[in-house]
């Protein structure tokens, strides 16, 4: 798929996504809605899926349906039926179960049988043709590492070169939280229906979503009308946020920002910091650092305020500033400590990154006027666990941090998390590969710290200022690809999307 067709994709995926759990009662009360049964939903999954693969693939003439034993299942058996009528060749592999089927399920098992299809078993050999492979083992339903027969026929489908469609999710991968315990179906897209879930955007989800699709089955009313506890943001959000300026506007009314760090040898993240503040459109940056770093900042970028930081100057720029950013190469030496606490006690609006999450989760403590921006490292000395732990369900991490903490979190990672204490969340659906590399982290908190000094709110200026980070990148990428980037090569396309009015393809 090309860069703009994935762009059109993108924008077809609601901004709204629903915890696996729900997913169940949405479909219910959807039907209910609409005045039809649970097989017409099923029905309408499985002629989306026909819709997707004879739009996408339309020269494929085998088709290999894999079935569960479960409503996912029900989906492929309707798919096959659909194909079938349709003239193509279909091949359908089904994992049996001493358990009865859901009787949706069984209703479109019965009517493919009754259509002359065939039921073949899992362990089956595979024809020597197979054009596209379709998923329809597991579903949402799956949080565990997938057992036999399934473990062997996502093995299998893994090693055929045929594309592949995964029905709502690919078989191993958690629709909770994003989780690969064991073997994951790679697809090439996923269709997504009745509602997107959060294990189709972060956790390991890039690695085996593929492209992701989206159908409604018509309860895309009843959908809006319900109000999702969890939004999804990609760059056609930003508008939404950042609006022209007047006129009339002055380097005052855009924010006057402090950037507070950069002990001996780190004079690189502190200035990445601020120039990502004043990239990202920040009327005055000012940054306080260990004196040794005040020429080679001033030398890089002469529109940065720099200073050595000193008890004195940080009192008086306390009193200056709007907004606060502390932590990029701030250390954890007692230079460092003491400027964190002389800064905790400002009741000004903040944010904490780097040696600062380091040394708050040596000395915890909660406050309202803060965000904080941890990766799962960071998160995980924040709450006294692992990494895995934090990896292994985004979401609560995210959640239980900002409970412990207050104010914003951003769990920085393959689908950014943003939550508050009170229970707002959403994922900054953007970024790629390229970003894993020093300094990325730096320049978000300079693009969030410079949107708080715009007068957005924490979790509002939380929300853009990812966004924007992670979009700038998927422009670096689109241009350069993603081996190699630097974080600096952010700065040169971040006008694009931090002035969303003059990008016609955010």
């Amino acid at each position: 798929m090309s860069n703009q067709d994935s762009k059109k994709n993108s924008r077809s995926l609601p901004y709204s996504v629903w915890p696996a759990q729900a997913v169940a009662r949405l479909e219910q009360q959807g039907a209910d809605a609409l005045g039809i049964t649970l097989y017409e939903l099923m029905l309408r999954a499985g002629q989306a899926a026909y819709e997707h693969l004879t739009a996408h693939w339309p020269e494929a003439s085998h088709w290999l349906i894999l079935c569960g034993h479960g409503n996912n299942g029900g989906d492929g058996y309707v798919l096959a039926r659909l194909g079938q009528a349709a003239g193509k060749t279909v091949t359908l592999l089904a994992c049996e179960s001493k358990k009865a089927l859901p009787e949706e399920a069984q209703r479109a098992r019965d009517a493919w049988l009754d259509a002359g299809g065939e039921i073949h078993a899992a362990d089956a050999v595979w024809p020597e043709q197979i054009d596209v492979i379709v998923d329809a083992l597991l579903g949402t339903g799956s949080h565990r590492a997938p057992e036999e027969p399934y473990a062997t026929l996502i093995q299998q489908a893994n090693a055929h070169a045929a594309p592949k469609l995964a029905i709502d999710m690919p078989s191993g991968l958690s629709a909770r939280n994003g989780t690969a315990p064991g073997e994951v179906i790679n697809a090439s897209h996923t269709l997504s229906v009745v509602a997107l879930k959060p294990g189709q955007i972060t956790g390991k989800a890039r690695d085996y979503i593929g492209e992701l699709y989206y159908a409604d089955l018509g309860l895309a009313a009843f959908l809006a009308g319900e109000g999702a506890p969890i939004a999804r943001y990609d760059a056609s959000a930003l508008t939404r946020w950042l609006k022209p300026r007047k006129p009339t506007s002055h380097k005052g009314s855009h924010g006057r920002l402090l950037v507070v760090g950069g002990d001996a040898g780190t004079a690189g993240a502190v200035r990445m910091t601020a120039e990502a503040a004043l990239r990202s459109g920040s009327g005055l940056v000012r940054v306080l650092t260990h004196k040794d770093n005040i020429i080679p900042i001033l030398t890089a970028r002469p529109e940065i305020m720099v200073d050595e930081l000193t008890d004195e100057r940080l009192t008086e720029a306390l009193e200056w500033a709007d907004v606060i950013a502390i932590g990029p190469g701030l250390g954890q030496r007692d230079w460092g400590k003491r400027a964190l606490k002389r800064v905790a006690s400002s009741e000004k609006p903040m944010l904490w990154d780097a040696d600062a999450l380091n040394l708050l989760a040596i000395s915890a403590e909660k406050r309202q006027n803060r965000i904080i921006t941890p990766h799962p490292g960071e998160a995980a000395r924040l709450l006294n666990t692992e990494t895995s732990e934090i990896e292994s369900d985004r979401l609560h991490a995210a959640q239980t941090l900002a409970q412990r903490y207050g104010g914003v979190v951003v769990l920085k990672g393959a689908g950014t998390l943003i939550a508050s204490e009170q229970g707002e969340m959403a994922f900054a659906d953007v970024g790629n590969a390229g970003m894993a590399s020093g300094g990325m982290g730096d320049l978000l908190s300079g693009i969030i710290a410079s949107l708080v000094g715009q007068k957005l709110t924490l979790f509002d200026a939380a929300c853009a200022g990812c966004v924007a980070h992670g979009a700038a990148a998927d422009a670096v990428a689109a241009e350069r690809g993603t081996r190699g980037m630097l974080a600096t090569d952010l700065l040169d396309l971040l006008w694009q999307f931090v002035n969303p009015e003059m990008n016609k393809e955010a």
